[in-house]
C-alpha cells in the first residue's frame, strides 16, 4: 500500500467519515496527535525517556528518593501541559462524538487535551492514566499537582489529606499495574467498531497496540493516520502520512 502524503487528498478522504457511512467508529489516539499542540513525545528517540529512565512503580512505592524524583519530573511536564491547547485533529474527534458515529475514543496520551477539547467524559478511556492531577494511591482521592509543589520543594513527597496515603500523578507508571476495566472496555469497543481510526500512534505499545487487529479480526475497516510507519499498516485500508491538524483543519466545516 502507497501510503498518503497529499495533503488535499487526505483532507479529502477524512472527510468522508463525517458522512455517515461508518456508523460504530472507535478511535486510538498516541503521542502524535500531541505535538502538534507543542507537547514532546517523551517516548521516542530523543524524548526525555531516552535521556532520563522513568521512575518504576515498585521505586516510587520504596523509597522517598524516587517519589521526589517523579514529582519533579510531573512539575516539568505540566509546564508543556499547562501551555498546550488542543489542535483540530482533537476537534475534529469531538465533531464526530456529536454526531453519534464516534462510540468510543482510546487515548495513549495523558495530557488532558481530550477533556479540554470538549469530548464527551463518557466515551473517553485514558489506558495510560492522566499526568495533570494526583490520586492517593490508598484511596483513591484526587489532589491537584500545583499544590504539593511546596512540599516537594521542602524535600518531601506528598501525602494524602484524607488518609496519609502516597500521593501520585494519576499517571499509569512502568511497572504498575494498567486498568483492566478499562482495557476489557477498550477490547469490546474495537471488535464491535465498523471503522478503527488510528491518530499518532506508532502501534508499538502494549496493549493499545492490540486494538486495531481486534477491530480488523472483527470485521472493521482500519485507517492509520500516523507520520511514520506502523507494524499494523499491511492491515490497513488507507494509511495517511500528512500532519494531523492540518489534515483535520476543516473537517467538519461542510458535509463530504
Amino acid at each position: 500500500m502507497t501510503p498518503i502524503t497529499s495533503l488535499p487528498e487526505a483532507r479529502h478522504l477524512v472527510a468522508q467519515f463525517q458522512g455517515g457511512a461508518y456508523r460504530r467508529i472507535v478511535a486510538l489516539t498516541g503521542a502524535g496527535i500531541s505535538t502538534e499542540s507543542g507537547i514532546p513525545d517523551f517516548r521516542s528517540p530523543g524524548g526525555i525517556w531516552s535521556t532520563r529512565s522513568p521512575v518504576q512503580y515498585g521505586d516510587f512505592l520504596a523509597f522517598e528518593e524516587s517519589r521526589l524524583e517523579d514529582w519533579h519530573r510531573r512539575f516539568e511536564m505540566m509546564e508543556f501541559f499547562s501551555r498546550a491547547v488542543p489542535n483540530a485533529a482533537h476537534r475534529a474527534l469531538v465533531h464526530l462524538a456529536h454526531t453519534g458515529f464516534l462510540k468510543m475514543l482510546v487515548t495513549q496520551n495523558v495530557d488532558g487535551l481530550h477533556q479540554a477539547s470538549g469530548f464527551p467524559a463518557d466515551r473517553l478511556i485514558e489506558i495510560h492514566g492522566n499526568s495533570t492531577y494526583a490520586t492517593c494511591l490508598s484511596c483513591g482521592e484526587r489532589a491537584e499537582l500545583e499544590v504539593q509543589r511546596p512540599q516537594v520543594e521542602a524535600g518531601h513527597s506528598p501525602l494524602c489529606g484524607r488518609c496519609g496515603g502516597y500521593l501520585k500523578a494519576a499517571v499509569i507508571s512502568f511497572g504498575q499495574q494498567m486498568p483492566e476495566r478499562e482495557l476489557q472496555v477498550a477490547a469490546e469497543e474495537a471488535q464491535d467498531c465498523d471503522l478503527f481510526l488510528v491518530l499518532g500512534s506508532s502501534l508499538v505499545v502494549q496493549p493499545a497496540a492490540t486494538l486495531p487487529a481486534l477491530a480488523v479480526r472483527g470485521g472493521a475497516e482500519l485507517v492509520i493516520l500516523n507520520g511514520q510507519e506502523t507494524p499494523l499498516d499491511s492491515l490497513a485500508s488507507m494509511v495517511i502520512r500528512t500532519p494531523l491538524a492540518e489534515t483535520f483543519a476543516s473537517f467538519g466545516e461542510e458535509t463530504p
